[in-house]
């Protein structure tokens, strides 16, 4: 049985709130609270396995218990990247690097394991174990190249999201105008989408002298928070209508 979420509009708008307040959340903890990266990188950690593992164990789709596994890989992910890049002094350009292979690794032998990458395939827990890894990978990644973009590269906090929202427009051009793989631009989109989300992430928070809104952690996480568990219970209200229908 399929237990991951239909890939819908609605979908990609969820998993950009879900990236964006796990950036939030990953730096409310690592920085605000001043639990430091590897602390905060090793509690994120064990609440994405507690969660994963209640997902892997579910016998059908629960709305609210996928997106908060999406949730926990984004945290994680923000925590795991900042411990690479800046805790082992490994930078933003070959961290991502490292990453973009650790992913390409990961979807190599999903493929050549499963012999497809197509979530709507996603049927068995093995498949589902692949998922959930490569999401993992995927976000961290997301958050070192979110960082590179609006640290690194020049372009700013506001740059880096209108860089990546601009080739988000692309993958979407292509769905709709081309006979590109489907399952290829749903990956390069999730893989986007998390950068997005970092970078949106850190325009919310980071101080207004630093191209940011000057939302602050807390206020950003809540905001996004309040925004993301209205969506799921949305999704639960457009559940219960298909199953009574």
């Amino acid at each position: 049985m399929n237990k991951i979420a239909t890939v819908t509009g609605f979908f990609w708008v969820m998993k950009i709130c879900a990236t964006t307040l796990g950036e939030t959340a990953g730096d409310l903890l690592s920085m605000t609270l001043n639990v430091g990266y590897a602390l905060s990188s090793i509690i994120l950690i064990t609440l994405f396995l507690i969660s994963v593992v209640a997902q892997l164990r579910a016998t059908r789709f629960h709305p609210a218990l996928y997106w908060i596994v999406i949730l926990a890989t984004s945290t994680a992910g923000t925590t795991m990247s900042d411990f690479m890049d800046r805790t082992l002094g490994l930078g933003y350009a070959k961290g991502s690097s490292i990453l973009i292979a650790s992913l390409l690794a990961v979807l190599g032998v999903w493929r050549a394991t499963e012999k497809t990458l197509s979530v709507s395939d996603v049927t068995t827990r093995r498949a589902e174990m692949f998922y959930w890894t490569a999401i993992l990978v995927s976000n961290t990644l997301g958050t070192a190249l979110g960082d590179y973009l609006a640290d690194d590269s020049g372009l700013g906090f506001a740059g880096g999201a209108e860089l990546i929202g601009g080739l988000l427009v692309l993958v979407v051009l292509a769905y709709y105008a081309t006979r590109l793989n489907r399952v290829l631009l749903f990956w390069i989109a999730f893989v986007l989408t998390r950068p997005f989300g970092a970078t949106f992430g850190d325009l919310l928070t980071k101080s207004t002298e630093k191209g940011g809104l000057n939302l602050g952690t807390i206020g950003s996480s809540a905001v996004l928070a309040a925004i993301l568990v209205a969506c799921v219970a949305w999704t639960y209200r457009g559940h219960d209508q298909r199953a009574h229908s």
